[in-house]
């Protein structure tokens, strides 16, 4: 099957303003001075000995709630039913992190300092571009747990750029009118040495590898309950739906899902619009 063909569009763009926290979904970003999207992960917790504070160690992460205002200038953070009664407070972003760090301090019950770093805090510091995913892989991992919701895996997976159909061209390419799952899956080479470069709109990205995930899929975004068995059944159903596009010698665990990218410095201040193409190159 010949998926490179097509050039579906980006029907998604989400935004992890503070590390850990709630996402905001905007109809633009641009790529900022790290490689990243501006306004991505901008904001990172720490403890005073310099560990991370985030959700991979701290379940309790998840109970935060953070709503930001429409041009992201500022962040309410609460957290519902606490029986502290911790009040929610705004603060204005990117700026108050300080003052935000007084709040999370007596959330934890510890000291936090919060840290603001316009090139953000990814996940990976190598491909440290935008992450990027098709829906058809969300639905399809949403159909491995019965009771999610196709945004409850979004939220569990934290990809910021999402791919879908690309009208009667893409509809071909599957019988339910969408990209077949786990198209991004083509979008990496053979090896860690070779890249596969594309353009999303005005911006050039190289496809660096299957994003490993971490313990924080398992665990309901709102709650922290986590689901047991997780893991092991998602790898389980990766290795067997594993396309026959997906090199297979880049998964020495199956626990793994959406596209770690690069974006070079000549891309920085270049936006990514809700309908741009993706394009091979």
């Amino acid at each position: 099957m010949q998926t490179h063909a097509f050039f579906p569009p980006l029907t998604g763009i989400r935004l992890h303003p503070i590390k850990s926290l709630d996402t905001v979904s905007v109809h633009e970003a641009r790529i900022g001075p790290g490689g990243g999207l501006e306004h991505d992960r901008a904001w990172a917790l720490f403890s005073v000995d310099g560990r991370w504070v985030n959700g991979k160690r701290t379940a309790a992460m998840h109970l935060i709630r953070a709503t930001y205002a429409p041009d992201l200038s500022s962040v309410t953070l609460a957290v519902p039913g606490d029986r502290r009664n911790i009040l929610a407070r705004t603060f204005p972003f990117p700026g108050g992190a300080e003052d935000a760090a007084e709040w999370f301090s007596v959330y934890f019950e510890q000291q936090i300092l919060v840290r603001h770093a316009p090139e953000g805090f990814p996940d990976d510091t190598i491909a440290n571009g935008p992450t990027i995913i098709s829906t058809a892989s969300l639905q399809t991992v949403t159909g491995w747990f019965p009771g999610l919701t196709l945004d409850a895996v979004r939220q569990r997976f934290r990809t910021t750029l999402e791919i879908d159909s690309a009208g009667d061209a893409a509809a071909a390419a599957s019988a339910n009118g969408h990209l077949p799952a786990f198209w991004e899956d083509q979008l990496y080479g053979e090896d860690e040495r070779s890249v596969v470069r594309f353009r999303i709109g005005e911006v050039n990205f190289e496809g660096s590898n299957p994003c490993a995930r971490c313990p924080v899929p398992s665990r309901d975004p709102q709650t922290a309950a986590d689901l047991t068995g997780f893991q092991k059944r998602f790898s389980d159903l990766r290795r067997e739906t594993l396309p026959p596009w997906a090199p297979a010698a880049r998964f020495d665990h199956f626990y793994r899902l959406a596209v770690n990218t690069r974006v070079a410095p000549t891309e920085v201040g270049k936006p990514l619009r809700v309908g741009d193409p993706l394009q091979l190159v």
